[in-house]
């Protein structure tokens, strides 16, 4: 029987809602849960339980991997998209949170602001994930350190570079860097770099752990040394209004098969997904042999299986 992890935190919300121990425990039991499922065992840790999902942004790989995973642990995912329940259409937040309490043994929630999923998660008696907020994006990062602990089993001389906007990814990819003393370095436009408070927090963090945080506009400079580099997409859902003028102030910051090779001889490509492939990455990138993106796609499950165990078990 699987030992399933002890964390403090009802809910996560953010990174830091776990400390580097506790990440570090699911990481371990993302690797066994998925090495079960790749030996054909079938458990059952969530028997009886249901997961609430609720969708204000649509998404590919949230649903499925939350659904499958849920299955796959024997419990039961319901989707709530935004047509489907009253969530900011005349009932409140804290209402929500109420009943669904009442119904649900958790909830994963994929919103536009974050201050949406700490209010439902504030007034809810059992655990809220979040899914996405445009401050953050824990399962993202969690998925993607897990994708690079399970090749090198820890993390000694790693440098994670990531070229492109300080969003919700990079902020929550600089968080967990900090907390797991990994190096860190943002190479964006002026003008687009983290919010203050969570460099500030990132940066207090790393003063403790020992991780080197780099912020700058210079990608020569971001990606030197780098042994992981990763960006995402320069629009995301909800800006497209600003699309024209994102494109022309990125245009500079795109993954190169020119700018890899700045990087350490081995470095790995990662991209959270969907990526526009010839915008903010090349085809000959996101496809060559250094690419590792599609086993952070694939290990988004295992860790999302392993953080609703921990916290709905």
């Amino acid at each position: 029987m699987i030992k399933i992890p002890r964390v403090k935190s009802k809910d996560l919300l953010s990174v830091t809602d776990f400390s580097k121990e506790e990440i570090i425990s699911i990481f371990e039991l993302s690797k066994k849960l998925k090495d079960e499922l790749k030996q054909g065992k079938i458990n059952s840790y969530l028997k009886g339980k249901t997961l609430g999902m609720i969708f204000e942004k649509t998404s590919t790989r949230t649903r499925v991997s939350f659904e499958v995973a849920m299955f796959q642990l024997g419990g039961y995912a319901l989707f709530l998209s935004r047509d489907d329940i009253q969530l900011g259409r005349g009932e409140t937040v804290a209402d929500t949170a109420k009943v669904l309490s009442r119904y649900l043994d958790g909830i994963m929630i994929r919103c536009y602001a974050h201050a949406t999923a700490i209010e439902l998660a504030q007034n809810s008696t059992i655990p809220v994930i979040n899914g996405l907020t445009d401050m953050f994006h824990p399962c993202q990062a969690l998925a993607d350190f897990f994708t690079i602990y399970e090749s090198n089993r820890n993390f000694k001389n790693v440098k994670l570079a990531f070229v492109g906007d300080g969003n919700n990814v990079a902020q929550s990819l600089m968080l967990t860097a900090a907390m797991l003393g990994v190096d860190f370095a943002l190479a964006c436009p002026k003008g687009y770099y983290p919010k203050k408070e969570v460099v500030e927090l990132a940066f207090s963090i790393a003063s403790k752990s020992g991780s080197v945080i780099t912020l700058t506009s210079d990608i020569a400079l971001a990606v030197e040394n780098a042994t992981h580099l990763y960006t995402d997409v320069w629009v995301s859902m909800g800006q497209e209004k600003e699309a024209s003028r994102r494109k022309k102030d990125f245009a500079k910051y795109k993954i190169t098969r020119k700018i890899l090779d700045k990087c350490s001889p081995e470095c790995k490509v990662m991209h959270c997904l969907p990526a526009h492939r010839g915008e903010e990455i090349t085809d000959d990138v996101i496809d060559s042999p250094q690419s590792i993106v599609l086993d952070q796609a694939e290990n988004r499950m295992h860790v999302q299986k392993a953080i609703l165990c921990t916290l709905m078990k």
